[in-house]
């Protein structure tokens, strides 16, 4: 079944007339993966197909009311992850508790959270990805040459000011620039819980 679905998701590719680019060495069994920019609501279904060819499959987070028959059937196949956000238990516990139940697991989050302007991006991927112990990877929609590029991998260091940069740094160089306002560049690990609430 994962090949078939991994030569369906290569000839959607092909009939959208995007090109999809291999693996990157560095990618492997568990990671939180961002992708920039989010124009349209295209990039999902151009993020999902992505994850078929390379016979991986993408979780993403939705809330759990939303989990219900014969939904909650379907969410559940495209990788949905019910998440409560009034549980005792944060987002990023919850997170961390999905990637330790795996022995595979691709979290796919979009930054910028909406097709809208944005004055900055939302940072709780950062802190997921610090808190289940696994790397960043950074993934990039180019949609003026219609291809796929994989920018690099951010394993989360103590200073997400720091990474914050780096991963700014590694979508300019391909030709994109997210909004970063200057309260970004002074975070607190206070800021942890305002993040993941708005994931």
């Amino acid at each position: 079944m994962k090949t078939i679905l991994s030569l369906a998701g290569r000839l959607l590719y092909f009939l959208m007339g995007w090109r999809f680019e291999p693996l990157p060495p560095y990618f492997s069994k568990k990671h939180v993966i961002i992708g920039f920019p989010h124009t349209t609501n295209m990039d999902a279904v151009r993020a999902f197909t992505a994850l078929r060819i390379i016979k991986r499959t993408g979780h993403i987070m939705i809330k759990k009311e939303a989990f219900f028959w014969p939904l909650s059937v379907v969410l559940r196949m495209l990788g949905g992850i019910p998440v409560d956000r009034n549980a005792s238990r944060g987002v990023v516990e919850q997170m961390v508790s999905a990637f330790d139940a795996h022995d595979q697991f691709l979290l796919a989050i979009v930054p910028e959270g909406t097709r809208k302007k944005i004055r900055t991006i939302r940072k709780g991927f950062w802190y997921i990805a610090r808190s289940a112990g696994v790397s960043i990877i950074c993934w990039y929609l180019d949609n003026e040459n219609k291809q796929t590029l994989w920018l690099g991998e951010i394993v989360p260091g103590k200073d997400i000011t720091a990474d914050l940069i780096r991963i700014r740094d590694l979508y300019a160089k391909a030709g994109y620039r997210f909004p970063l306002e200057a309260a970004d560049m002074g975070i607190s690990e206070n800021s942890e819980k305002n993040e993941a609430a708005n994931l």
